[in-house]
């Protein structure tokens, strides 16, 4: 039986310290993350801004629309890109994002292979801007962001979309991780509840543990027939490093990083988040609530460790070959 295929159904999770959403509502997101802080992770323009301030890697910014009556100005904005990708600064679980991989003559392209005209792009960028896609329904800017070239290593382990890893980081330390990678069931995006591939990492060598597509276990991708037990990330050690320094970035106790590996410029913070979802743990077969209480018994010291520091005892108490050799 293959190490994906060791599938732990949610009930038998509960013996493992899964935590459900009151618990991480309340003792965690109520108690480590100040409300005041949530702007700055709920815009993602917001997000940009204080990663790039802090020597983080984001994908480049081409330009942001805030007005109807610049809407049209978007073709001239991207005349110059060949792809781009237009999202809601306030949108949430992967609504609302139109990826464009090419465009010509006013024709432009999905990672589908469908074609949109002006016409649609403009009446997109104007539901964004009317807050259809946004938390709330507030009103919203679009933002319009280069397209990510991701590494070849992720071929054949996400259709049509650009695979990404979420890592829930806790008071500074990566405690769990996983990759999304899309489907056609998730029309491309990378979002575990619209189909997308939930593919669990060790923490210790970003290499694969099991895989989840719609909670249940898949060990192979459904489009691609890749396996997906052979996934493993490059500049695991370099990109969780990125991860933690979120907390220094947001001061947000418990917070969800997205991270992608552009083909080029390595580990990009994408999106962070200060209500990260729980599937998770089903994508790895195992709670957060064992870790998270580890690291709240190290308690605060006067000068926390470093980011790198803090990476390598996640490492070391949380890999995979820990947590077997602790249940022989």
């Amino acid at each position: 039986m293959s190490i994906l295929s060791q599938f732990t159904s949610p009930f038998k999770l509960r013996d493992r310290g899964i935590m459900g959403m009151n618990k991480r509502n309340h003792s965690y997101i109520g108690r480590y993350n100040d409300r005041t802080l949530y702007p700055l992770v709920d815009d993602k323009l917001k997000t940009k801004i204080i990663a790039q301030a802090a020597g983080a890697t984001v994908p480049d910014l081409i330009g942001v629309i805030d007005s109807q009556v610049f809407v049209k100005r978007v073709h001239d904005m991207v005349k110059n890109w060949p792809g781009f990708v237009i999202k809601p600064a306030q949108g949430s679980g992967g609504k609302g994002i139109l990826v464009i991989i090419n465009h010509k003559d006013g024709i432009y392209t999905k990672p589908s292979g469908a074609q949109i005209n002006k016409q649609d792009v403009e009446r997109h960028v104007t539901n964004t801007l009317a807050g259809l896609f946004s938390l709330g329904g507030k009103n919203d800017v679009a933002m319009i962001e280069n397209l990510i070239q991701f590494d070849n290593v992720f071929d054949g382990f996400s259709f049509e979309g650009v695979p990404d890893v979420r890592v829930i980081v806790f008071k500074g330390y990566p405690v769990m991780a996983m990759m999304r990678c899309s489907t056609a069931a998730s029309d491309g995006k990378a979002n575990l509840h619209q189909g997308a591939v939930g593919v669990g990492i060790d923490i210790a060598t970003g290499k694969a543990v099991r895989a989840v597509q719609f909670n249940q276990p898949i060990e192979h991708h459904p489009d691609t027939d890749r396996l997906l037990s052979e996934l493993a990330i490059p500049n695991w050690s370099k990109l969780l490093t990125l991860a933690a320094s979120a907390w220094e970035m947001t001061g947000l106790g418990y917070l969800g990083t997205d991270m992608v590996l552009d083909k080029s410029k390595g580990p990009m913070v994408l999106e962070l988040n200060a209500r990260p979802g729980l599937a998770i743990q089903i994508a790895n077969g195992c709670g957060l609530l064992p870790r998270l209480q580890h690291i709240e018994h190290l308690g605060m010291t006067a000068k926390m460790p470093p980011p790198e520091e803090r990476v390598a005892y996640a490492a070391d108490q949380f890999g995979v070959k820990q947590r077997s050799d602790q249940t022989r």
